[in-house]
């Protein structure tokens, strides 16, 4: 057993298809064989293949009580892919509605079918939130997403008799990341292995450690290390990364019961779905009245860590309005008035944050907070979604953006989410930026 307690889219928006009618397009031109919608996936396991590897097997299920349960489904996309399905609200239809799924697209290879409804986003309930917000959180995943749904009859069963739909689901399915710090006694955790076995390493948590500190559960089961899948690693490939982090690790973990859930089902435990509350990294979010002075900031154009163009914010004065809110030099700025500006480009932000006159509200990520993130290759955007009720946590959500249209089309391509806002028209100058002097930055004082 390996002790570490000694040191050792393209989118557009505009009118909808029918006046009444919101969506969003996740789908992709893809061609295939649509499935039969009444056959529903068993799985039979072989434990040595561990919980990604499960050897399926169809069958049909004629028990109708089966077509009454919330089906899970992870849907994994390349960079230049998109899910295949629509998401729709539509008058006189309750729920966020599954619309359009591509023939052999990702969303319709694993099961997905029109008029199916969607009930959680990455173990969020998300049957009580505002459309755009559910968008949201599909696009803030990434190239993967789970799912949870129920077929349109049963969703409207339900509805009838008046059934609390977020009782049908499991009460948490949801693994943990968690960040933890060395001590002189070292992480605080323990790993055991069965011999001879990869992938299968659970942990003993000492008490008081900093394991127990950071959220790890006793007895939990190791899914990552440092944004790392550890299911083909045998015990000494792990002790050894384990050795090379340094004084700090992180975790993805699940207890038994989460282990269970996604075994059963045959799905992989991803990162995109896990409780991030515990993380000491999160989100701001900053709410600005403008002063006499304006905000006093200075919203700035550079490279991210990962290499793409972000929103940075700089020259922060002292006593106005931003300094009071908690903004900080270098915070780089991820969403304006409840919307995500990934995509966007500095002339669009610019007039995101100019669309109230008076005030505006940002969600801002300081460095240490973004390098985090992008070492463990996930968005930010994922920290602010656990301020949800039901998740528990302190972290600011994405409030609704003021003035924003009930009804809208919204088409959801490769480019990446944000890239469906109107373009900017007005002209921004241009300055010379200190450590990139090939290229030009754009900046704008507020």
């Amino acid at each position: 057993m390996l002790s570490l307690d000694k040191p050792g889219v393209l989118a557009r928006v505009g009118s909808a298809p029918g006046p009444a009618t919101s969506c969003a397009d996740l789908s992709s031109p893809s061609a295939g064989l649509e499935g039969d919608k009444k056959s529903i996936i068993k799985f039979e396991f072989n434990p040595k293949d561990g919980i990604d590897n499960p050897a399926l097997s169809l069958a049909e299920d004629t028990d109708a009580k089966g077509t009454e349960e919330p089906r899970f489904y992870l849907l994994s996309k390349g960079s230049a892919e998109t899910f295949g399905f629509s998401l729709h609200e539509e008058l006189g239809c309750g729920g966020h509605i599954i619309r359009q799924v591509e023939l052999g697209g990702v969303a319709q290879r694993r099961g997905l079918q029109d008029g199916d409804r969607l009930l959680q986003v990455n173990g969020r309930f998300v049957d009580h939130m505002e459309h755009h917000r559910v968008v949201q959180k599909i696009k803030a995943s990434g190239n993967q997403v789970l799912l949870a749904v129920l077929d349109g009859d049963s969703y409207e069963a339900a509805k009838a008799l008046g059934r609390d739909l977020s009782q049908m689901l499991p009460a948490d399915i949801r693994p943990r990341l968690c960040h933890i710090t060395r001590d002189k006694s070292g992480f605080g955790f323990s790993v055991s292995s069965p011999e001879g076995m990869k992938g299968t390493f659970q942990l003993s948590v000492r008490q008081d450690g900093p394991a127990e500190k950071a959220g790890v559960p006793q007895g939990s089961w190791l899914l990552e290390l440092n944004g790392a899948s550890v299911r083909s690693s045998s015990y000494m490939q792990l002790t050894r990364k384990l050795k090379q982090s340094g004084s700090k690790v992180t975790l993805l973990v699940a207890s038994s019961a989460v282990e269970e859930f996604y075994r059963l089902r045959g799905l992989r435990v991803t990162a995109v779905a896990a409780d991030t509350s515990w993380l000491p990294f999160k989100a701001r979010e900053l709410h600005m009245v403008k002063g006499p002075a304006g905000y006093g900031f200075l919203l700035k154009e550079d490279d991210c860590r990962s290499g793409a163009t972000g929103q940075f914010l700089w020259d922060v004065d002292a006593g106005l309005p931003a300094e009071q809110a908690g903004m900080k030099e270098g915070d780089r700025l991820l969403a304006v008035n409840g919307e995500s500006i990934e995509g966007l480009d500095h002339q669009q932000t610019v007039l995101r944050i100019r669309a109230n006159d008076d005030q505006v509200t940002m969600l801002v990520i300081d460095p240490a907070g973004d390098e985090f993130y992008h070492s463990i290759g996930l968005s930010p955007l994922l920290s602010a979604e656990d301020s949800d009720p039901a998740s528990g946590s302190s972290t600011p959500s994405l409030p609704s953006p003021r003035g924003s249209p009930g009804l809208c089309h919204i088409e959801v391509g490769s480019k990446g989410p944000g890239s469906w806002l109107v373009s900017a028209a007005n002209s921004i100058g241009f300055t010379q930026n200190s450590h990139h002097e090939e290229q030009r930055r754009l900046h704008e004082a507020f």
